[in-house]
């Protein structure tokens, strides 16, 4: 048998049991959102992007979404979008926009450090994941959330390559993964949600096609909605 069959059925295996394990913990990773901004702010009711992640959390049966940034001035506050209630978790970071190569392999060896960061839920800010964490949790019970929460990382980037560059969030999303379901399950759910968004969001074209004007737009100022 041909090794890459042998690791094509390991990765279903691996991939049923993940899903399974999901199915009964408390999220359901599903990847990246989007590539750029198509407004600012994108995460609000009625703009595109919030109106998708809704749109993921209906399909699935879920009453809450969770999405993952890194934080910069907002707040991060949860909010209603189309019966559906997103929940905005954010961690602090620099401000650079281009990725530490070091820092990656660092997290990807040996996981995000415990004491790395600051972590904001709704408006609230925590010192640790574990309360951070208790916070969704007890936003989404206070919504109705019943099974796991779908959660995506936010994934716009401000500059440069918008394929390359994973975004906005995705540390996070790959911490959650790591604390909720281990190492190797991270690794698997960074790779097939890099995939995601290829694949669901109806916007890729457009976003990829247009990311170099769509930033320079943002980043002048130019995407804000009164």
């Amino acid at each position: 048998m041909k090794w890459y069959v042998i690791l094509l059925v390991i990765l279903i295996f691996f991939g049923g049991y993940l899903y399974i394990s999901s199915e009964t913990g408390d999220v359901a990773p599903l990847g990246r959102l989007a590539f750029v901004k198509l407004a600012n702010p994108d995460m609000y009711p009625g703009h595109q992007h919030s109106e998708l992640l809704a749109q993921y959390a209906t399909e699935r049966g879920s009453k809450c979404a969770l999405v993952v940034h890194y934080k910069g001035t907002s707040r991060y506050l949860s909010y209603n979008e189309n019966g559906t209630y997103i929940i905005e978790m954010a961690f602090e970071s620099s401000p650079s926009t281009t990725i530490d190569w070091g820092q990656v392999v660092q997290y990807f060896l040996f996981g995000v450090p415990d004491d790395e960061w600051k972590i904001m839920v709704n408006g609230k800010e925590f010192d640790n994941y574990e309360d951070a964490w208790a916070e969704v949790m007890r936003e989404a019970k206070a919504h109705g959330q019943e099974g796991p929460i779908p959660m995506v990382w936010h994934g716009t980037v401000r500059s440069g390559s918008a394929i390359i560059n994973p975004g906005c969030g995705f540390p996070l999303y790959y911490y959650v993964c790591w604390k909720q379901y281990g190492r190797f399950a991270a690794y698997y759910y960074v790779l097939s949600g890099e995939i995601f968004p290829y694949l669901n969001n109806p916007y890729r074209n457009f976003e990829l096609q247009h990311a170099s004007e769509l930033q320079y737009y943002y980043t002048h100022d130019m995407l804000n909605y009164e």
